[in-house]
């Protein structure tokens, strides 16, 4: 993607429009890809790093499949780094309730199921994650900005 091109969709993708408008429309594309590539790639991973996300339901048990923008982190053996930015609305997203209450999970990742241990960042380390994730994808700090909650950040390990 071209420089010009990103900051156009960093623009657009840090407005409220778009807050209100892509949870309707983003994921439900990303899994169609997903399942018709047979699982090699999503439709949002042409701008960021993606993976799908299957998760045990917080309440319910039953496994659900979430396609998320990632940040990766270090060498090919390295972990994930999950944003539960919601696209910047109030709520945090219910699968990171889903990893709370549960953290052993897998991600699909490039056609490959890999299991994963998530873990909840805090404190310094949060902070370093969340100047990392604010420089890699900019649109995250408008997203803080609008919203009174933290927004959570999950290391992703294989296992």
């Amino acid at each position: 993607m071209t420089a010009a091109v990103e900051r156009v969709v960093q623009r657009v993708s840090s407005t409220r429009a778009f807050a209100w408008i892509a949870p309707h429309f983003v994921p439900a594309l990303d899994r169609a890809v997903h399942r018709l590539s047979g699982g090699r790639t999503l439709l949002s991973a042409r701008l960021l790093p993606s993976v799908v996300l299957t998760s045990t339901g917080a309440r319910s048990g039953q496994q659900r499949r979430t396609p998320l923008a990632c940040m990766r982190e270090g060498d090919p053996a390295g972990a994930w780094v999950l944003i539960g930015s919601n696209f910047g609305r109030p709520g945090h997203p219910a699968w990171t309730a889903n990893l709370l209450a549960n953290p052993d999970a897998e991600i699909s990742w490039k056609g490959r199921d890999i299991p994963v241990r998530a873990r909840l960042l805090s404190g310094t380390e949060r902070a370093a994650a969340w100047a990392a994730v604010v420089r890699f994808w900019p649109p995250y700090a408008r997203y803080q900005a609008r919203v009174e909650r933290e927004i959570r950040l999950f290391r992703l390990e294989p296992r």
